[in-house]
């Protein structure tokens, strides 16, 4: 589940979204707050039964991909995985991905000798406390955050740091759209990158870049 603290969003225009307003998916219930955006997202903000609130980008809930705030699955797995990993023992792939992820994650942001460096630590860009002083805090909010074996880990924020609030599990491509490089276009109220406007309108890359200069978007 999202916490908005310190990310930009802005709210969702009613008109262009499926209410979801009192439904529930699971154990999670969605409040009657309006929905907010974030990069052209739509966010709804959820009460699970065991009180934990947050907000959930609204395919995870119509999807059935996300059904509680993560409580169910901390339940089954934190002591299962915990003792797998500090035995050694067999455990699943996922929890040998995530580790190296954890891993690479903390060289980028405290290893000066680590060639991205400059990107990470060298702007400032760390990771918080919870997930730093115990690797299966970062686990269980990967399992419960839409994780996937073919998912990386990215920031939200790309000034902000490592932080529940601030990540999410996304495609390659996806993540290659929200780098500091990208340019943003917004057309009526929705913002996206060049690539993500050739998508949602389902012509090529470079026709799509004439189509904004004409428009006198870049």
């Amino acid at each position: 589940m999202l916490k908005i603290d310190n990310i930009k969003y802005e709210k969702a225009n009613m008109r262009n979204v499926k209410d979801l307003r009192g439904r529930k998916f699971g154990r999670l219930t969605v409040l009657n707050d309006e929905p907010i955006r974030i990069k052209g997202q739509t966010y709804w903000n959820c009460k699970c039964i065991c009180g934990n609130t947050g907000y959930i980008f609204a395919g995870n809930l119509t999807k059935e991909k996300i059904r509680s705030c993560g409580c169910i699955l901390i339940e089954h797995r934190k002591n299962l995985y915990k003792y797998a990993i500090k035995t050694n023992k067999k455990y699943p792939k996922s929890a040998k991905r995530l580790y190296t992820i954890y891993k690479d994650m903390k060289k980028r942001c405290f290893n000066q000798n680590e060639i991205n460096y400059k990107n990470y630590g060298g702007r400032g860009i760390t990771i918080c406390e919870e997930w730093l002083k115990d690797f299966m805090n970062f686990y269980n909010w990967a399992i419960v955050n839409g994780y996937k074996d073919n998912l990386t880990i990215d920031r939200i924020d790309n000034n902000g740091n490592y932080k529940p609030s601030n990540c999410r599990w996304v495609t390659m491509k996806t993540q290659a759209n929200n780098t500091r490089r990208n340019h943003l276009i917004e057309i009526e109220g929705t913002t996206k990158t060049i690539s993500e406007w050739a998508d949602y309108y389902k012509v090529p890359y470079w026709k799509m870049q004439n189509i904004l200069k004409k428009m006198k978007k870049i």
